[in-house]
């Protein structure tokens, strides 16, 4: 009942409804944090906080910890967050430039945070999701693999920077490792790398080159898994665990706390949208510009 009033309290400071009819499709489409909140209780946990839903499949006594916690955003920080991600009048989101080496890079001393992957992991997509809100920012998802062959820069007002990186794997440009391991270990206000892991088919031989390599560097990264709209609940759980145990015994620099996402449904993306405000100190910067 607490959290009840809470959402409603929030819903009416950004000005939205408190209720929605239940037989809105909104569940599936990119919509302000506000509108989200109006959503029913299960509907919302299983739109913004994709893990702690999973988790209901555990068994109590399983002995599994999914740590579901680590990063707990209010509601408040939520919105704030989404509020980031929106373009307005005085705050713009916007494609700055490409580089295919990093002395091609843009000259950006604000906090960046790059997203890497494997071919076809959904990279674009997922940088599209973050953006669905700056319909105007223009992010290339192509149905073939290895569509993106230079890092693209894209500038998130006056707080931080998003880079799309080059997929590795199938298809990736041949001066792969020359392009992203020089960003990855020289670019100085990078702050956080999210490797991106398909959760259908789980960390493959690829994936652990892209971590040996951040753990080499001693980059702080973060695994977000993808498209999770297309697995059994059984199979997800399954692959989370997996992953979950990997990054708990065999990562050091990689952050406990896993970040489940779809691009087709949103689910997880609002989380993320505010772990990133969060690290890049937005969170802080956003609280004080409204107040």
């Amino acid at each position: 009942m607490a959290v009840r009033r809470l959402r409603l309290g929030v819903g009416r400071a950004l000005g939205v409804p408190a209720t929605r009819k239940r037989g809105s499709r909104v569940y599936s489409t990119s919509q302000a944090f506000g509108e989200v909140l109006g959503l029913p209780s299960r509907q919302f946990t299983k739109l913004v906080f994709p893990l702690q839903e999973l988790s209901r499949h555990l068994a109590p006594d399983s002995g599994h910890n999914l740590h579901l916690r680590i990063f707990d955003p209010s509601l408040e920080d939520l919105a704030r967050a989404d509020h980031l991600f929106t373009t307005t009048a005085r705050h713009r989101i916007e494609y700055v430039s490409s580089a295919v080496r990093l002395d091609h890079a843009p000259d950006l001393l604000r906090p960046e945070v790059c997203f890497i992957g494997r071919s076809n992991v959904g990279k674009s997509s997922l940088i599209k999701a973050l953006f669905s809100l700056a319909p105007e920012v223009e992010v290339r998802v192509s149905k073939k693999p290895g569509h993106t062959r230079k890092m693209n820069f894209f500038k998130v007002g006056k707080h931080f920077t998003v880079v799309d990186m080059p997929g590795y794997g199938y298809r990736a440009p041949k001066d792969f490792v020359d392009m992203v391991e020089a960003y990855l270990k020289e670019r100085r206000n990078l702050i956080r790398t999210f490797l991106l892991v398909d959760s259908v088919v789980g960390i493959n031989k690829n994936d652990n080159i892209a971590i040996e390599m951040c753990e080499e560097f001693a980059l702080p990264y973060v695994m977000v898994l993808t498209k999770i709209d297309k697995s059994s609940k059984g199979h997800l759980l399954k692959q989370v665990l997996s992953i979950q145990k990997f990054v708990d015994t065999q990562t050091q620099g990689c952050f406990p706390q896993l970040f489940p996402v779809s691009a087709v449904t949103y689910s997880g993306i609002h989380l993320l949208k505010c772990f990133i405000a969060s690290i890049t100190g937005s969170l802080k910067a956003e609280d004080s510009r409204q107040n």
